[in-house]
């Protein structure tokens, strides 16, 4: 039975009976003795890559990850999967194969595992779609399994200041509206990214790796410390170790990853103020154990959920100066305390969530960087759901950082980024004008990429909060301003994004989470008539393959939603 709990003996299909003297030989070639065949076979799922600092430095991890497998009477073989780089691949073409690459990384984990009988796995994750792709993977196969996060990138100085990737990006938009030379732009792009690690801030990948630990499906700790620090290795060693434990206790993810969960999860990430991205992500690994989770829920916790962190982009700080006071565990170990986290919910410990915050340290005192709860940045959740006549289905908005919650104004449409972003750098989007970028959506992009060049250039051009964008793209944790994304339905299939016409007045009121457009319903139903589907842009590959199987953002993008 797969995806069953019959799956921790797997292995011995390979390995057991005169018939497997094949399977047996191919695994003496790599290392295997015969006290091996007796042992349990895991698999150390790789994301190691020289195409993006955030994975760099894996490969060692999984070494560390391997050894602690093998000194603890497991069979550990390390074998990779893909990453993409989400910051090269952002503001042009390559975007589009961003969020495709969460599939295809979760895809070849479950390939792999599947196809050779591994009874645990340790998979190891560093830029954004990896550890989503990682936990679908583990909630596809439900056999023990640890999650590590390869950890963040350490600040860049610029002159005395912390800078970081978005830095980079805004200060495109600077120089195309003639604040800074071509000098100081070299100096930037020289500064931001000093090493290893994902991007610094509270961005997509610090966003998931903090929801992995709320989850309960890495060790204590793993989502806050630096990518360069030698307790990452040494994590990676107790990693390998723990997925024995697992193995032995019969404890299986989805034991874990439950509905309660996945609001422990959705808290942190309102409380750290985290990426917009973690409703796709957090959507699609519910899907992958069989969670009901919905936008609804999202918005019920965001109720109830200050918002603390003053961390990159819409605040000060970055995940190293959170890790400095206490990090994830510390946030968390306070919110336990003000009953906002479930305490009775399993982790990879093999205790519960309750049972390790006791042993973790409190947040510091005298410290800026975590608000304490009678004194928020935000009474409620930063990552606001928002419907109406515009999106039935649903849009998401971040308002961390946003002194006004209500923007109305005439819309300017745009049928593609790059359209967008011509317009932007000519000049052509003036405070109060509302953006609107569609069929850009899942289908429509195809792979709804990320908007981080055009909300840097709106920021570096001066028009940050004065003025509002909309798309049925997404945007990257980097993002800040009066953004709206996820609308849908998409253009692509007839969404009321496809409806809109210059100047259409859009308001976006996030107090009373409405989206909608001053137009009657019988116009909308008029210009509904003639619209006309576009075809697809692209109709083979893996693009045109993801076009035609992915589902609504508002089901998390995925692309196994048989119904």
């Amino acid at each position: 039975m797969e995806n069953g709990k019959d799956l921790r003996i797997r292995s011995k299909v390979i390995s057991e009976g005169a018939n497997r003297v094949p399977n047996r030989a191919m695994l003496r070639a790599v290392g295997f003795q015969d006290d091996d065949f007796k042992k349990p076979m895991i698999g150390i799922a790789s994301t190691w890559s020289e195409v993006t600092p955030c994975n760099m430095h894996i490969n060692d991890l999984a070494i560390q990850a391997k050894t602690g497998a093998r000194n603890n009477g497991g069979a550990p073989l390390i074998f990779n999967t893909i990453t993409v780089s989400d910051g090269i691949s952002m503001g042009h073409g390559g975007m589009l194969f961003s969020l495709p690459s969460r599939e295809a990384i979760a895809d070849s984990i479950e390939i792999v595992a599947g196809a050779e009988r591994f009874d645990g796995v340790v998979a190891i994750g560093g830029c954004d779609k990896n550890t989503p792709a990682c936990l679908m993977a583990i909630g596809r196969m439900n056999i023990p399994s640890v999650y590590v996060y390869g950890g963040t990138i350490q600040p860049g100085n610029l002159d005395g200041k912390k800078v970081d990737i978005v830095s980079a990006f805004e200060a495109v938009g600077q120089y195309q509206d003639g604040k800074i030379t071509d000098e100081q732009l070299h100096k930037v792009e020289c500064s931001v990214c000093p090493g290893p690690g994902a991007c610094g801030g509270m961005y997509t990948a610090n966003t998931m790796a903090a929801a992995a630990e709320a989850m309960g499906m890495c060790l204590p700790g793993s989502s806050s410390t630096s990518a360069i620090s030698a307790d990452k290795a040494l994590e990676c060693e107790a990693a390998g170790k723990q997925v024995i434990a697992l193995l032995e206790q019969e404890i299986y993810p989805r034991d874990i990853m439950t509905k309660k969960a996945f609001e422990n999860a959705i808290t942190v990430v309102m409380a750290l103020g985290g990426s917009t991205n973690a409703f796709l992500h957090l959507l699609a690994i519910a899907h992958s154990v069989e969670v009901d989770l919905t936008l609804d829920d999202f918005e019920r916790i965001r109720l109830r959920v200050p918002h603390l962190a003053d961390l990159k982009p819409s605040g000060q700080y970055v995940m190293q100066d959170l890790n400095d006071i206490g990090g994830v565990s510390g946030v968390m170990k306070l919110l336990l305390a003000e009953g906002l986290l479930h305490g009775d919910c399993l982790t990879v410990t093999g205790t519960t969530l309750a049972e390790n915050l006791a042993e973790a340290a409190p947040l510091q005192n005298n410290q800026e960087i975590i608000r304490p709860l009678d004194n928020p940045l935000k009474p409620d959740g930063p990552l606001v759901v928002l419907r109406g006549n515009l999106a039935p289905e649903g849009a998401v908005a971040k308002m961390s950082g946003m002194k006004i919650q209500q923007f109305s104004g005439p819309t300017k449409v745009y049928d593609s980024e790059e359209d967008a972003t011509e317009a932007i750098m000519n000049d052509e989007i003036q405070e109060g004008d509302v953006l609107v970028i569609r069929y850009c959506g899942p289908k429509g992009g195809p792979g709804m990429p990320e908007m981080l060049s055009v909300t840097a250039l709106i920021v570096g051009k001066g028009l940050g909060g004065k003025v509002a964008l909309i798309t049925d793209g997404r945007f990257s944790g980097g993002s800040h301003g009066f953004v709206v994304g996820h609308v849908s339905p998409e253009a692509q299939v007839g969404g009321p994004i496809s409806l809109l016409k210059n100047g259409d007045i859009i308001t976006i009121d996030s107090d009373i989470q409405e989206i909608k457009v001053q137009v009657s319903e019988e116009e909308l139903a008029a210009r509904a008539q003639e619209w006309v589907q576009p075809p697809l842009k692209v109709s083979s590959g893996v693009l045109g393959k993801y076009a035609k199987l992915v589902s609504s953002a508002s089901r998390g993008a995925v692309t196994d939603l048989m119904e």
